[in-house]
């Protein structure tokens, strides 16, 4: 967690940024990228320096002899004007010549320029990144993500920040796991907001209990509050797989991968694997034909619901699933090709996708409820991504294979801000219950079907609760799955296959409808009349006073 002095030195800088006219708050990201990188390739060659020097440990140099002066350490200490050159013409070229396995970052830095042209702005964005903890792993991923929650416009392709409360939630349901060599995937990854999460919740899972420490930090209204750091101690086994073959995300905005690769660096993962690329493209099918195909475990993604596409380079295995140029259809078509059967996803769609009356619409929803699993759907108020946009959204878990007896439901009303632009705090907070029950629902259907625990077990279970679907969770508390006037309630296939597959929540859930009673209109007349009287006597006594 960063302190309140520390983001009110990031608000500050982003003032001077807008100042500096450089008004795109994807732009200020970026360029802060620039700087933190710089720092960081400074931090590396100074670690392996003194690892040679002590140890004798060779290594391969980033800055040669006569680059010395392009190190952060270095230009950070130079005036203002000198600064500025050197960094625009030195600093920016060492990027773009740095060798492509140096690191999937410096890939992403060939094309980097810097925007800033006022000397007195690096000198002051300089001056800040310096005073950054970016040495400190418990730290430098929360001071990304809040540069990127400054992020408040979406791309021209449909692409916005997906609330981190919501990727939680979605990475909370689906569990990722590296004890299981599980390989994890964005194919429109953004900012990698899907990725570091997840890696955020692995970390937290994989810390001892002598190893949570506690921080007092100031919250952004200023007060004191307690933060837990966890220090992620009990994956070192897991590690070589955790930095290098755990988190993979595709995207076809370099200026995102750049900022996506920066963020998963900075919240631990050693090496991510982000690549340039169009995933509904031919292309991603020939480049990565591994990954196109059954490569992954788990799919996070909130791809982009509108935005050009170009028809004829769909790809063709995609079209022959879902003929369409629907981009929120052809990635849930793309999504299940990428999947390793028994693969499992959480993906959000506009709401159309649940109920959508053309071919391609009902073609869809029958592939995923007919020949793979469709675990469950979960419906998100509208103010959900606001300010980027109002669209009705939803969330759709599916596993890869398999068939579908019965689809959860969950009417998720408030998900803890308000539901307009401004999307202020409030006390109303559906996720946790949403989580909860789906964590007791999964578990229970499953150790009532046999998949969970061995069949004697499950016979045990059986009768000794012959109605699955109504069980005590962890606190006692009875959850009634079959009754569809809750907020979660399942459906079997059988009536979903009757609506043409139709998955709005409103097509089944109950609405109990409680019959108002009211006066009869002389008791509220006579009412009326009493308090005209009161106030005319109150008129009196006014007057009386006079």
């Amino acid at each position: 967690m960063i302190t309140g002095e520390l983001k009110s030195n990031i608000d500050k800088l982003w003032e001077e940024f807008w100042v500096g006219g450089i008004t795109n708050p994807l732009t200020v990201i970026e360029q802060i990228t620039f700087l933190m990188y710089s720092r960081m390739l400074d931090m590396q060659e100074a670690k392996d320096e003194q690892r040679e020097m002590l140890a004798g440990v060779p290594f391969k140099r980033r800055f040669g002899e006569f680059d010395q002066e392009l190190r952060f350490s270095q230009y950070s200490n130079l005036g203002a004007d000198e600064m500025l050159s050197v960094v625009r013409d030195g600093v920016f070229d060492h990027f773009r010549n740095l060798n492509k396995d140096e690191s999937v970052l410096a890939h992403f830095m060939k094309d980097a320029r810097l925007e800033i042209v006022k000397a007195s702005l690096l000198v002051k964005a300089v001056e800040m990144i310096k005073k950054l903890p970016i040495d400190k792993g418990d730290t430098k991923g929360d001071l990304y993500e809040y540069l990127l929650s400054k992020l408040t416009t979406a791309g021209i392709n449909g692409q916005f920040r997906t609330p981190r409360h919501i990727i939680r939630a979605m990475v909370e349901m689906l569990e990722p796991d590296p004890a299981r060599s599980q390989r994890i995937c964005d194919p429109a990854c953004g900012t990698a907001g899907f990725l570091s999460n997840s890696y955020e919740y692995i970390q937290e899972r994989y810390t001892s209990a002598d190893n949570v420490h506690t921080e007092i930090v100031t919250n952004e209204k200023g007060e004191l509050e307690e933060q837990k750091v966890f220090a992620g101690n009990l994956l070192a086994e897991y590690r070589q797989h955790v930095d290098t073959d755990m988190f993979h995300g595709y995207d076809f905005d370099s200026t995102m991968l750049r900022i996506a690769a920066m963020n998963l660096i900075m919240h631990g993962v050693g090496e991510p694997d982000i690549h340039y690329q169009d995933t509904l493209s031919q292309g991603f099918s020939d480049k990565f034909p591994d990954a196109s195909k059954e490569g992954f475990h788990l799919i996070l993604a909130n791809p982009p619901f509108t935005g050009t596409l170009d028809e004829e380079d769909i790809d063709p295995k995609i079209l022959a699933q879902v003929k369409t140029k629907k981009t929120e259809l052809l990635f849930i078509a793309r999504i299940l090709q990428m999947l390793k059967v028994g693969g499992r996803s959480a993906t959000v769609v506009p709401q159309g996708v649940l109920f959508g009356s053309s071919k391609a619409h009902v073609a869809l929803r029958e592939l995923l409820v007919e020949k793979n699993q469709l675990e469950a759907v979960i419906n998100l108020p509208s103010g959900v991504f606001k300010p980027y946009a109002g669209v009705a959204t939803a969330i759709l878990i599916f596993t890869k294979g398999g068939e579908t007896n019965k689809v959860w439901f969950y009417d998720l009303e408030n998900d803890g801000y308000s539901l307009d632009d401004k999307r202020n705090p409030i006390a109303q907070n559906d996720i946790p219950h949403l989580v909860s029950s789906w964590q007791h629902y999964r578990k229970q259907n499953h150790m009532l079907t046999g998949n969970f625990m061995g069949d004697k077990l499950q016979s045990l279970l059986s009768k000794q609760f012959p109605n699955s679907e109504h069980l005590k969770d962890a606190e006692g508390n009875e959850r009634e799955y079959s009754d569809r006037t809750q907020k979660a309630f399942t459906v079997p296939k059988a009536d979903i296959a009757a609506n043409k597959y139709d998955l709005s929540i409103n097509r089944y859930k109950e609405v109990v409808y409680r019959e108002e009673t009211y006066e009869a209109p002389k008791v509220i007349l006579g009412k009326l009349k009493a308090l005209e009287q009161e106030i005319l006597a109150d008129i009196d006594a006014l007057e009386a006073m006079l």
